[in-house]
């Protein structure tokens, strides 16, 4: 079935059997390993976030480019929405690269592999799940816009300045510029504001 819309949990939840009692209580988990289509990679990527309690890890091939943004650290130019959201539930490795070559017919791009190991870090930073990443979409909404000036749209223009300032960060900084841990601790005095 298409993996973005399927019932994932029904999938890889407890089944009934005459075992079913002595099964673990804990959530099954599966690991994940494919060739991810390269026109529709973000949207499965992010689904496989969206599971991370069900899934223990993902190793994919993507595109070489959306690779380097999933991967990505703050403050390069790569670091994006979709590397904040990866990071915020997977600690991510770029395992290897490969080229057109490698391939039969070769497709005109170069491909590379990664490891999402599910790790969540919504109790470390503090945050609730949903929130948080609604706030990450609308910092991350316009990329040359300031984080003050993406953020003035649902939030009062004096709260975001003293959320920033409580972060140590200046008002003119970029969402790319920083990392989940400050963008953290902005949402949280946000929330408080």
């Amino acid at each position: 079935s298409d993996f973005v819309t399927a019932e994932f949990a029904s999938m890889v939840g407890r089944r009934p059997g005459p075992l079913h009692d002595l099964r673990p209580t804990q959530p099954d988990t599966v690991d994940i390993i494919g060739n991810l289509p390269y026109y529709i990679t973000s949207d499965i990527v992010l689904r496989i976030l969206e599971l991370h309690a069900h899934i223990g890890r993902a190793v994919i091939m993507v595109q070489r480019e959306v690779a380097d943004r999933i991967a990505a650290e703050p403050g390069s130019r790569d670091y994006g929405l979709l590397s904040a959201t990866a990071q915020l539930f997977a600690r991510v490795d770029m395992l290897f690269t490969l080229p057109p070559s490698a391939f039969s017919p070769p497709p005109k791009v170069h491909s590379g592999v990664l490891r999402l190991t599910m790790a969540p870090r919504l109790q470390e930073l503090k945050v609730e799940e949903a929130p948080f990443i609604a706030f990450l979409k609308l910092a991350f909404a316009q990329k040359r816009k300031t984080l003050l000036n993406n953020l003035r749209g649902q939030y009062a223009e004096a709260d975001v300045r003293k959320a920033l300032k409580a972060a140590g960060l200046r008002a003119d900084v970029r969402a790319e510029a920083i990392s989940l841990e400050k963008s953290a601790s902005v949402f949280r005095a946000l929330r408080q504001a």
